[in-house]
């Protein structure tokens, strides 16, 4: 029998970086709607930093956009329309 000297090594996946959500010239403001709208779900409400994948400074600042974006009704507080399919 032809026994391998490492029985239990891993196999080698090319692993591909994400690129970050938010480049470097990208200013998080309340009038970048392209930009905000991308860290908020279907129902309105704004995603975490996980799922996000963004910097703690970068969520605060989209946090402040976002609710700065609803108090000047560019962006709903709720999404609340139920879509009803048969």
């Amino acid at each position: 029998m032809n026994k391998s000297k490492r029985p239990f090594t891993k196999s080698k996946r090319s692993f591909r970086r994400r690129l970050p959500p938010i480049q470097s010239g990208d200013r998080i403001d309340y009038i970048n709607m392209s930009l905000i709208s991308r860290f908020i779900s279907e129902q309105g409400k704004i995603l975490s930093r996980r799922v996000n994948r963004v910097t703690l400074k970068q969520q605060r600042l989209i946090t402040i956009a976002i609710k700065q974006a609803r108090i000047l009704s560019l962006l709903p507080f709720l999404n609340n329309q139920k879509q009803f399919e048969r």
